[in-house]
């Protein structure tokens, strides 16, 4: 009876002492081991070209290591998973993109909240996307594609990365906007859709600036028209849908930002986004990511939230709208 008496008490205060070191590592002060930058996409994408250029930067900061760590799949939503489920201690951080807006109304079972599971904590930056078509499409502007696209309703077709994609969804708005009839041809990543583009296999596309620009200086692609309250620095010869009289696309420019966990402590958050933006807004950074074809644009906490309330209603409206379903 002693003996059965004494392994209850040393398996009591074993299980005390464990709780304790549990508790004391849960509620360790920001930074205090490596943290990790999850990017929910392939090497290469706009996120992971961020979180690559300011990783070593935060580190040094930091006094910890920093690592990028690339969880891609399901448009980003295996990357969020993976960060909704970490240790709400700002050690695993989500670099998202603003597929994070899009994919909450086309997937019944993400595996996380948007909202819930999240703490936002700065917007980093923004790339405008351009309207490209193949060189042999006969037209030179977004309003001559229009007609084009009316005149030959169900005979072009448009490529995207993915469903659930920036680049549909943005093509989906451009559609139900002026009633076009054109077909979605979805790739597996962006590499597929922009070979099949050059190659006339389709005719045109919505793609990020800084992944496109190096083709159509080369002649593969032609830019109808650029998102965006002004032109884009990369390309300042090419207009906006606004310079041509189409004020339907206006706001659906890729955005980046960082969240942390759900619950992730106020003060920790503070000093992320304090670090993120000083970091980000640092000239050196900030030529970097322009000569990317990215503009540096950081916010609060609060004002992340607010975007991305306002694009989950909006890009469920879209998705609605367009009877857009996952693959």
């Amino acid at each position: 009876m002693k003996k059965k008496l004494a392994c209850f008490v040393l398996a009591t205060l074993t299980g005390g002492l464990l709780s304790i070191s549990a508790l004391a590592q849960s509620t360790a002060p920001f930074p205090s081991k490596t943290i990790t930058l999850v990017v929910p996409f392939t090497p290469s994408s706009g996120s992971d070209i961020i979180a690559r250029i300011i990783a070593p930067k935060l580190a040094t900061k930091w006094g910890q290591p920093v690592i990028v760590d690339n969880k891609p799949g399901a448009s980003g939503n295996l990357g969020a998973q993976a960060v909704a489920k970490a240790a709400p201690d700002g050690h695993t951080l989500l670099m998202a993109i603003n597929t994070f807006t899009m994919t909450p109304a086309i997937y019944k079972n993400l595996g996380f909240d948007p909202i819930s599971d999240f703490s936002p904590i700065s917007k980093l930056a923004e790339s405008g996307f351009a309207f490209a078509v193949n060189p042999t499409v006969p037209v030179k502007d977004i309003k001559s594609l229009i007609a084009l696209a009316k005149k030959n309703g169900g005979k072009l077709n448009y490529a995207s990365p993915g469903n659930g994609t920036p680049h549909h969804l943005a093509m989906e708005l451009f559609k139900t906007s002026y009633q076009l009839d054109i077909l979605h041809v979805p790739y597996k990543g962006i590499q597929g859709a922009l070979t099949d583009l050059m190659g006339g296999q389709v005719q045109m596309m919505f793609a990020t600036v800084h992944s496109t620009r190096p083709l159509e200086q080369a002649g593969k692609m032609r830019f109808l028209a650029v998102t965006g309250d002004a032109r884009n620095p990369s390309v300042p010869d090419i207009p906006t849908f606004k310079e041509q009289g189409v004020h339907d696309m206006e706001g659906i420019d890729a955005w980046f930002a960082v969240l942390a966990p759900g619950r992730t402590p106020t003060e920790t958050i503070s000093r992320i986004n304090r670090d993120f933006i000083e970091v980000m807004n640092a000239p050196d950074t900030k030529a970097e990511l322009a000569q990317k074809g990215l503009n540096v644009a950081t916010s609060t906490p609060t004002q992340l939230a607010t975007i991305i309330k306002t694009d989950l209603a909006r890009w469920k409206k879209v998705v609605t709208e367009a009877n857009i379903v996952a693959d």
